[in-house]
């Protein structure tokens, strides 16, 4: 009995760890796909925030990415049906591109409070000299 379970379990493993699918031959490199699919998540964000931009000007977001990183949309699907058929390496793909996302987002959070901090100093400055100037017209009226 216990060979039985050492041999399934020695077959489970063996079998976890078999490639579902085969390489393709124009698969695209890991980081390429970090950075495809980094791309792809910024731009759907953008569809739903500006999808009326969009097609007021006729853009094809998706397109551009391809075209961007010269690939076709078969090689992107491939590839994407490729690593997601070996489980680690799609997640550690996912986990760049949420990285590289946050990264983003950080960024855009500390300009974002630069350039309020810069609106309220120039309203403070613009406040200032209102008041300086108004002081002096009313001396000058005197």
């Amino acid at each position: 009995m216990k060979k039985i379970i050492l041999f399934l379990l020695i077959t489970c493993f063996f079998s976890c760890a078999e490639k579902l699918m085969e390489k393709p031959d124009n698969l695209i490199s890991k980081e390429r796909m970090v950075e495809i699919l980094n791309d792809l998540a910024i731009i759907n964000a953008a569809k739903s925030t500006n999808a009326k931009l969009l097609q007021d000007y006729d853009l094809e977001p998706t397109k551009y990415i391809f075209e961007k990183y010269d690939i076709d949309s078969l090689q992107f699907v491939e590839s994407d049906r490729y690593y997601a058929s070996i489980p680690e390496e799609h997640e550690e793909i996912y986990i760049a591109v949420e990285a590289k996302l946050e990264v983003e987002k950080e960024r855009l959070q500390t300009a974002k409070k630069i350039k309020d901090s810069l609106t309220a100093a120039r309203k403070k400055e613009f406040r200032r000299k209102k008041k300086l100037k108004d002081s002096l017209l009313k001396n000058n009226d005197k």
